[in-house]
């Protein structure tokens, strides 16, 4: 199976051009006061929209998913049509040992699977996305 850069590579070449967190990454810390308490803004590793429904990929290099994390994902998706997969696994090398899926607002079990397992698992939710819009485009009147 390929598994080439696809439709949306990074354009951006760290040897060249140095390190792209320290250049793009927007500065999220400094909003850290604007907001009530300890709360913080998250970043998100990867989102895709398919029909109105949302896909999250958070990767972890563990199965800890901080307190303030866990209850944003659990929030979100009870809130509307989002799902996220946690993944476990080395960003940088893309593997992946376990995924755990939220939506409805639960955090489903860990399982063992691996880069095709997590590829099966997004393409399984495209296709779901595809025959259950979340978005409603009204129709069109005579004479628009």
């Amino acid at each position: 199976m390929s598994h080439d850069s696809g439709a949306n590579p990074l354009r951006w070449d760290c040897a060249r051009q140095g390190c792209f967190n320290l250049h793009k990454r927007p500065k999220i810390e400094l909003f850290a006061d604007c907001l009530p308490g300890r709360l913080a803004f998250s970043d998100v590793d990867a989102i895709a929209e398919v029909n109105g429904n949302f896909l999250v990929l958070e990767w972890k290099e563990h199965r800890r998913v901080p307190t303030g994390q866990r209850l944003l994902y659990e929030r979100w998706t009870a809130a509307g049509p989002t799902t996220v997969l946690l993944i476990v696994g080395d960003a940088r090398e893309m593997t992946v040992d376990e995924v755990a899926c939220v939506h409805g607002g639960i955090i489903g079990a860990w399982r063992d699977t691996d880069l095709d397992g997590l590829r099966s698992d997004i393409r399984a939710w495209a296709d779901w996305a595809l025959l259950h819009p979340a978005v409603r485009v009204p129709a069109a009147t005579p004479g628009d």
